[in-house]
């Protein structure tokens, strides 16, 4: 019995002890302490570098063609998508190829509830890896499709007009630091 009343008197010491040291302070829980203190993580689409040659998202920021795609890549949050090391190909609309699709289509897309489908109708102009004119050319005597970042592939096609990908025609093409930018003038939405 004596056992009991030790062991009964030590943990309601105990008790007094641990409420004793709480200072009064509400402490957040774990998931509140992880929202408050996490910082926002940011991709390489935030890193300022004014020493090395343009990648694909600031020469698209630098050109007026192409305002439309820079904001709809901005609304969509895929700027990372772009400024990614690469190797990497951008088959970057103009803003002409937006005003061809039927009215009402990119102020719709630009809608913060629509952001997952702007994202993977903007990932479908990424392939993520190196095609030059050159290589366009070779994919397209193989018959072979282009993989892109949306996941779905794109067929490559050589004219006697120019190199056509996903049934446009690249009007364009402008090397940058990770990769190649190929001009259009359609937007290539992906069938679902």
């Amino acid at each position: 019995m004596k056992k009991i009343n030790l062991t009964i008197s030590f943990l309601a010491l105990f008790a007094l002890f641990m409420v004793s040291c709480n200072s009064g302070e509400k402490k957040p829980d774990a998931a509140e302490a992880q929202t408050e203190t996490a910082p926002e993580v940011k991709g390489q689409s935030a890193f300022k570098d004014d020493v090395s040659s343009a990648n694909a998202l600031q020469v698209a920021k630098s050109l007026d063609d192409f305002k439309t795609l820079v904001a709809a890549i901005e609304a969509a949050g895929v700027e990372d998508a772009v400024v990614n090391v690469g190797p990497l190909t951008v088959f970057a609309p103009v803003n002409g190829a937006f005003d061809k699709l039927p009215a009402g289509t990119v102020d719709d897309l630009l809608k913060p509830e629509n952001k997952s489908k702007l994202a993977f109708i903007l990932t479908n102009h990424v392939a993520p890896a190196n095609y030059p004119i050159k290589q366009l050319k070779k994919e397209a005597e193989k018959g072979r499709k282009l993989y892109m970042a949306s996941g779905k592939y794109l067929l490559v096609e050589d004219k006697e007009d120019g190199i056509y990908v996903g049934g446009t025609k690249i009007l364009k093409t402008v090397q940058v630091s990770n990769g190649w930018i190929h001009v259009i003038d359609n937007v290539l939405v992906p069938a679902e």
